[in-house]
């Protein structure tokens, strides 16, 4: 147990680092600069841009949620949230060459396509129901002035002012202030993680989780159940499409962080204060998420 503990932190200790970097980052940059990156909220300009950020920003999933949370607060639509969280965790760069390496170019092209259409979609439809009044809109939205442009606003401030140590300083003692409410979910999640490690072998993954409707199932089960940081859940993914013989299972394991991962849950439950905002996001993820991975075990 102390040892899957201390293997847990050993991996995902860089990215929540650089998590609280880039939330103290985002703190000190204003409202205006990330509405003008994001695009306009609601907007379907807006999702593709958050989905684009997600897909690139090299982050651990732990390390994600933190800037995602950061995100909301300074002013992107709940859409845009969710859009760039379901897009992120595994599919940073340096993870998407492991995935390569251990599972094949098709298939990792494969998995980044669908996360990015499950990302797109149920982006779009929360903007919908956020429009509809179905949900609630971010408070903290933003609207650009007329003729705004970033580029000059950014050499502007970087004209006007002085990167001191005090500066930085602040940068990283609000990062750490801000983070403390999701750090707690990930360190519950780690305890929780190790435990189970402890009595449940990874090597039964190849027996259960087949290309079935139940293995799928189990797969997704499982992935709620035990928190795997992005680093980890690659291996144990691309087991289930090599020696399983299941990919849609795998792509289903690495979905699931970001679907049904109850670290998530709560880190929404937190940002939002609404069990609606945040059950939208594993009923609206989970049956695609399902349907792809059925699909890709047909045509496997």
């Amino acid at each position: 147990y102390c040892q899957g503990v201390f293997e847990l932190l050993n991996k995902m200790w860089w990215g929540l680092a650089l998590g609280i970097i880039a939330v103290g980052v985002l703190g000190w940059v204003p409202r205006e600069w990330v509405a003008a990156v994001l695009g306009r909220p609601g907007s379907k300009t807006g999702i593709l841009r958050a989905i684009f950020a997600g897909l690139f920003l090299d982050l651990c999933n732990h390390g994600i949620l933190l800037v995602a949370m950061k995100l909301y607060e300074r002013g992107a639509s709940y859409g845009q949230t969710l859009a760039f969280l379901i897009a992120s965790p595994w599919n940073s760069l340096s993870l998407t060459l492991v995935l390569f390496a251990l599972i094949g170019v098709k298939w990792t092209l494969v998995f980044i396509f669908c996360s990015a259409l499950v990302a797109a979609l149920t982006g779009l439809i929360v903007d919908m129901l956020v429009k509809a009044g179905r949900l609630p809109a971010n408070s903290h939205e933003v609207e650009l002035p007329h003729g705004f442009k970033l580029l000059p606003a950014i050499k502007a401030s970087f004209r006007d002012s002085r990167l001191k140590h005090t500066v930085v300083a602040k940068i990283l003692r609000d990062g750490l202030g801000e983070s403390q409410m999701i750090l707690r979910w990930i360190f519950f999640g780690t305890v929780l993680a190790a435990a189970i490690r402890a009595f449940v072998p990874a090597e039964m993954f190849g027996g259960w989780f087949g290309p079935t409707w139940t293995g799928v199932l189990l797969t997704l089960i499982a992935a709620t159940v035990i928190e795997v940081c992005s680093e980890g859940s690659s291996p144990i993914a691309a087991d289930l499409v090599t020696r399983a013989g299941a990919p849609g299972n795998g792509f289903a394991f690495l979905m699931a962080g970001a679907a049904t991962d109850y670290t998530e849950i709560m880190a929404l439950r937190e940002i939002t204060r609404s069990w609606k905002m945040v059950m939208v996001l594993p009923l609206l993820t989970l049956p695609q998420v399902i349907l792809l991975a059925w699909l890709m075990n047909q045509f496997a």
